[in-house]
């Protein structure tokens, strides 16, 4: 499997809920949560032994959307979401974003800050009672906020990987915070490898994530 799937699949798989493996895919399942990463089949980059018929009979027969996600173009795809995954190399600038680390007990505001982000509030009390499960006990993730004036605007999760750290699941209200929070989560442990769906953070090494529902 190329390295971004696999490192998208090593942060997401213990928060979601199923996991199983079919011909080289590795499938997430996470019923009644938004983010794309925790309902999707992973395929590797070479998908001509991977049988998508019976991906999407899978899919099909839990109710979801046939959502996969790959390093090119799949045919009987349609596009629904890229996103860059790279090693963060950038500064945080001075100015008046704060950063802390916080408790599950904070993971409501966290959540809400995060759907908020990529334009799903709705899914916010779903999600944080769904990691609130996943995270209890889990001594490789951290949540961090941001705040502006004492208002929260950003989340991100940072999770230990290999010798640094990832941050695949992140987002900020304000433009102002996404350095702040991602230099945050570096000095957690670095290299800090990210996901960027808008292209707002200069990245090194980056790959393209195609996310496409099969039709």
């Amino acid at each position: 499997m190329p390295d971004p799937l696999g490192e998208l699949v090593a942060y997401h798989a213990s928060l979601s809920t199923l996991q199983r493996e079919q011909g080289g895919a590795v499938t997430l399942l996470t019923p009644g949560v938004n983010v794309l990463a925790l309902s999707a089949t992973f395929l590797p980059e070479d998908a001509t032994g991977v049988d998508l018929d019976a991906v999407r009979d899978w899919h099909e027969g839990q109710g979801v959307p046939v959502l996969v996600a790959s390093t090119q173009d799949v045919s009987g795809g349609r596009e629904v979401a890229r996103v860059r995954v790279g090693t963060f190399s950038g500064q945080a600038p001075d100015g008046d974003v704060t950063v802390e680390q916080v408790s599950r007990l904070h993971l409501s505001v966290w959540a809400r800050v995060l759907t908020q982000a990529h334009g799903t509030p709705a899914w916010a009390d779903a999600l944080a009672h769904h990691l609130a499960a996943r995270l209890e006990g889990d001594r490789s993730a951290v949540l961090l906020l941001a705040y502006r004036e004492g208002t929260p605007v950003g989340a991100l999760l940072w999770r230990r990987a290999g010798s640094g750290g990832a941050a695949h699941l992140w987002g900020t209200l304000d433009d102002a915070a996404t350095l702040p929070l991602l230099h945050a989560a570096a000095a957690l442990g670095g290299p800090l490898r990210v996901s960027d769906a808008g292209h707002m953070v200069a990245l090194d090494d980056a790959q393209d994530v195609i996310y496409s529902l099969l039709e």
